[in-house]
């Protein structure tokens, strides 16, 4: 097997700390038992291993491209692994049976991708959008349109994308200017261009399922005016197989620093190539109710959000893992203590500053996993918990969490990608070593699915405040909850305790200060701060979580576990203290400057 991620520490974070088995109770997995999830994740373990890795670097070598007939060219290993992603059935591991799916729950789902992703984060991408695409379906679309659309999707014969960003919009959706004109048989013509489409033309599927946002002429202005539309790249038949092609046209292909093997497109619909019956505009279904648009796309949003972050650990863990070989086997220098030339070389994993490294880098992707992991808990409890008050108080976590999870692996496992190459001296940035490519695909993760800054502003500005704090309150009690737990147990968890004490304590009165005046401009002017000092928080807590999981148990695994908990408390949250004191002080810096200073 090559290095991915550890197996045995996903066991300890599902089965130690998060203990998975409580799901199997529930009705939803009535049947399911940890020794088949076991069996799935191995599976996961080997397509990852064996279809999904070994052409990871020739992925990136090759771009897709369009060719002459004007289609756009993969290497043929992308097709060869989707296709045996989709017999195995995990592309679909968390959807409901009676569309096709496995029916399990969406922690196994998120630990089955992590292998994916850490194994080709590109070639994963298909899978990860597809699924999202069909699970949008699921919550929000008609008997019907799951049907014709979602039972595809799941069997592998469909895939799937998100159609948001345009060239003049980006992230500012209110912006977009695609527009959905309603016709007498109750479809739509769709007309517009959308850009940065992952997965948006390719031959790896029969059909191609694009959900796209546009605006029905007259509705309201800005978001409230935003629609969603299923417009496929081919119509269906009667048999529901690809018949005319629709008129969705590839208007080229973005050329990026990362992520190579994943085609990432500018769309034209309506551009008149393919006109349906003769007729203008691209052939669309709306979902929903008009005017919805936004709120249905970020169902998938949200999950797209979550698996960007588990993308960007999986890269951080892998990355890992092979500096931690490299650094085994590489013998450099001697022991400070040597006076002698002769002595022999160390492995250089024995230098203090590369056990930092390292430590470093146990620390940030060993951390992001266990929120990744936590964060698929509560999508588990939020549907399936026994009671009410435990659905709502899983709703509200995975509301604050969301942001996090997706911004602070993006950053953090980003840098551990860094440190690999560090570690790896001059090979490391050498494309004969893989750790180089990691780096630049994980670059393309603090912007995908919303920047920083955005993730920022929907954690300050919205996930603190809705219903009254609420959100915030869960957080701040749930690790209550652990803190209480560690003072219990004394000893080294106690004093962890303590200190995430103090900074969750802190954080929660800067929260107060910022919003104090309620003064949303200068709460907001520096939330990136607030997004950094809030993730780090939180991630001490995870730590502090699987510390009390390692708690009395022998052996290098909890050994490690315990030591990276100590680094993490020792060199990362007290970073957190001087960024809450510039929070505190509403330091006008970044938004008193102004454009002509630059």
């Amino acid at each position: 097997m090559t290095d991915i991620l550890s197996r045995r520490d996903v066991q300890f974070m599902l089965n130690e700390w998060l203990d998975v088995s409580r799901l199997a109770g529930r009705d939803r997995f009535a049947g399911q038992t940890v020794d088949d999830w076991a069996d799935v994740l191995e599976l996961a373990e080997q397509v990852a291993s064996e279809q999904f890795a070994p052409h990871n670097r020739k992925a990136d070598a090759n771009e897709p491209e369009i060719g002459e007939d004007g289609r756009v060219v993969l290497i043929p290993e992308v097709a060869e692994a989707m296709g045996v992603l989709g017999e195995t059935g995990l592309m679909a591991a968390a959807m409901p049976e009676k569309v096709g799916g496995m029916g399990l729950p969406m922690t196994i789902s998120s630990a089955i991708f992590a292998w994916l992703h850490g194994a080709n984060v590109s070639t994963a991408a298909y899978a990860m959008l597809t699924a999202g695409a069909a699970n949008l379906l699921l919550a929000n679309g008609s008997e019907e349109q799951i049907e014709t659309w979602v039972e595809p999707m799941v069997a592998g014969r469909f895939f799937g994308t998100m159609c948001l960003s345009e060239t003049q919009a980006g992230s500012s959706l209110s912006d977009i200017t695609t527009k959905a004109v309603p016709q007498d048989d109750g479809t739509y013509r769709v007309f517009g261009n959308k850009m940065w489409i992952s997965a948006g033309d390719h031959e790896l599927s029969e059909n191609i399922v694009h959900l796209v946002l546009a605006k029905i002429p007259g509705g309201p202005a800005g978001v409230k005016g935003i629609s969603l539309f299923i417009v496929p790249r081919f119509l269906l038949d009667e048999d529901g197989g690809p018949g005319e092609r629709n008129d969705v046209v590839l208007a080229g292909i973005n050329h990026k620093m990362g992520f190579r093997g994943t085609v990432n497109t500018v769309l034209g619909f309506g551009e008149g190539e393919h006109r349906p019956g003769g007729e203008a505009g691209a052939v669309g279904y709306l979902i929903g109710e008009p005017h919805r648009g936004l709120a249905y796309m970020f169902h998938m949003m949200n999950e797209a959000r979550i698996g960007v972050g588990l993308g960007a650990t999986a890269l951080g863990y892998t990355g890992y893992l092979k500096s931690l070989r490299y650094a085994r086997e590489r013998p450099q220098g001697r022991p400070l203590a040597s006076k002698d030339p002769a002595d022999p070389q160390i492995p250089i994993s024995e230098h203090s500053d590369v056990k930092r490294m390292l430590l470093a880098q146990k620390s940030y992707v060993e951390g992001a996993l266990g929120l990744d992991l936590y964060c698929s808990t509560l999508v588990d409890d939020e549907a399936t918990a026994p009671t009410e008050e435990e659905r709502n108080r899983a709703a509200l976590l995975l509301e604050i969490l969301t942001p996090i999870a997706k911004s602070w692996p993006s950053q953090w496992c980003l840098e551990a990608n860094s440190l690999a190459i560090q570690v790896h001296g001059g090979y490391g940035y050498a494309r004969e070593y893989d750790v180089e490519q990691h780096y630049r695909d994980n670059r393309l993760n603090p912007i995908h699915e919303g920047t920083h800054g955005i993730q920022a502003l929907d954690l300050l500005g919205r996930k603190v405040t809705m219903h009254g704090g609420a959100a915030f309150g869960a957080l701040y009690e749930t690790i209550g909850e652990t803190i209480a737990e560690a003072r219990a147990a004394g000893g080294e968890a106690a004093e962890l305790a303590g200190s995430l004490e103090a900074a969750l304590a802190r954080l929660a009165e800067v929260t107060g200060i910022l919003w104090a005046d309620r003064n949303p401009e200068l709460a907001l002017a520096n939330a990136t701060v607030y997004l950094e000092a809030a993730g780090h928080v939180v991630i001490a807590w995870i730590w502090l979580e699987q510390f009390l999981a390692a708690a009395g148990k022998d052996g290098d695994f909890y050994d490690g576990k315990r030591q990276a908990a100590r680094f993490f408390y020792r060199f990362e949250l007290p970073k957190t203290a001087p960024q809450l004191d510039l929070l505190a002080g509403l330091d006008r810096t970044t938004l008193e400057m102004e454009d002509d200073w630059f």
